[in-house]
């Protein structure tokens, strides 16, 4: 059975709750504190660059992208960064990955890179976004600003910018829905209990 998240479980049926954790309005309110922590530790927002990391960082940076240019007058540079191909679990997936491209047509070099994304879990999607960075210049500073840490790393990484901590436990996932992607705005608990 597929679950959210690529994830497939083999053997009885599933049993799955759905908690709402967070509305549209609490993620918007989320996403503004996100903007201007990135533009009071970077002491604004000169040498900034986002790079959401597809499918749902990218929506995500472009609110920030917006809020940040509102707040300082600056227009920061927006890319899209597609990681399909560094993942070390690449070739172990069962599920047909959807390529979107990657899309930054401007050097990184000497810049502040906020990369952004929906969820931070084990931290290997991080670390290879990292790896495919490198080919677009060398980046003064690498920041992670995401909308939920749910824990469970695997990898020492750790996000600059956190909208929400929402610890899980085994079986539970986190689901992020946005209106570009999904067409609403809502952080879902997913808990799945497979029975035997």
């Amino acid at each position: 059975m597929q679950l959210p998240g690529g994830f497939l479980l083999t053997g009885g049926f599933v049993e799955a709750k759905q908690t709402l954790i967070e509305d549209a309005a609490a993620i918007a309110r989320q996403v503004t504190r996100l903007a201007h922590e990135i533009v009071e530790k970077n002491s604004g927002a000169g040498e900034v660059v986002l790079i959401g990391i597809r499918t749902r960082g990218e929506p995500l940076a472009e609110r920030l992208q917006s809020l940040i240019t509102g707040h300082t007058d600056h227009n920061i540079q927006l890319g899209a960064l597609d990681i399909t191909f560094h993942r070390d679990d690449f070739r172990e997936r069962l599920v047909v990955p959807q390529i979107k491209g990657t899309h930054i047509d401007f050097s990184l070099d000497d810049k502040i890179v906020v990369l952004v994304d929906d969820v931070l879990y084990s931290g290997r999607t991080i670390r290879s976004a990292m790896e495919a960075l490198m080919a677009f210049g060398r980046p003064k500073k690498i920041q992670l600003a995401v909308l939920v840490d749910r824990g469970h790393r695997e990898l020492p990484i750790k996000a600059d910018y956190v909208g929400k901590n929402i610890p899980t436990n085994e079986g539970e996932h986190v689901n992020v829905m946005l209106k570009e992607v999904d067409g609403k705005d809502a952080i879902v608990l997913m808990s799945y209990k497979e029975e035997s």
